[in-house]
């Protein structure tokens, strides 16, 4: 007895999820329902004197469940993905106009009040200080912190020059130094800025800081009011 199967019937499943386009001639990977197509087309057409071994079709079967779980994990991915980025637009809205402290050596400053910001200490200093400079970047402010120990270091600036003159709003540059390891340095200063806004979008949320630009979040050491 003879009997005529359909071409490519005895082959896997699996060996028939890459066909041709017939109007492209380029690949076109098959969907599940496809695949089960092909599956119980397979199982109806084999040769009954031949018929497939169990080993095959248990092998197909976990195959089709592979298939199965990968589409289900994109599907979680891109639930997680939209998540996040809900929770990154909300997180966004509620910064704006909010003061944060970043790593900078510039500030816009409203003299009409006293400037707080940070420095950080690497090693204890038997002299540290702050030289403010205008946008011109002329020194027309000291404040002298004295003998600190290692740490952040806490200082404020009244917005007065030498001679005790108020300062005009603006923008000004804050340069701290110390004395140690017999050495003058620099130090790095945190300083406070306001969020004008945010742009959402890339790998990262950035701030965009009155005076500053863009900052990404993660630069952000303190978030205030």
């Amino acid at each position: 007895m003879s009997v005529d199967s359909t071409s490519g019937v005895g082959s896997s499943v699996f060996d028939q999820l890459q066909i041709k386009s017939p109007s492209t001639g380029t690949d076109k990977e098959l969907g599940k329902d496809e695949f089960l197509n092909l599956l119980v087309a397979q199982l109806n057409n084999q040769n009954p004197l031949e018929p497939q071994g169990n080993g095959e079709f248990i092998a197909q079967l976990a195959q089709f469940s592979q298939v199965e779980g990968i589409q289900q994990l994109n599907g979680s991915v891109d639930t997680l993905l939209s998540g996040y980025q809900s929770s990154q637009a909300l997180q966004a809205s509620s910064l704006v106009g909010r003061k944060v402290i970043v790593p900078t050596d510039s500030a816009v400053v409203d003299t009409s009040e006293s400037f707080k910001a940070s420095l950080i200490l690497p090693t204890s200093s038997s002299n540290v200080y702050v030289n403010v400079k205008d946008s011109a970047g002329s020194v027309v402010g000291r404040v002298n912190l004295g003998e600190q120990e290692a740490g952040n270091i806490s200082f404020i600036w009244d917005g007065k020059d030498s001679s005790g003159n108020l300062l005009p709003p603006g923008t000004y540059t804050f340069e701290a130094e110390a004395t140690y390891a017999g050495e003058t340095k620099g130090l790095y200063t945190l300083l406070p800025a306001n969020v004008d806004s945010v742009t959402l979008g890339g790998s990262e949320l950035m701030l965009n800081l009155a005076g500053l630009g863009s900052v990404p979040l993660s630069q952000v050491q303190v978030i205030g009011q």
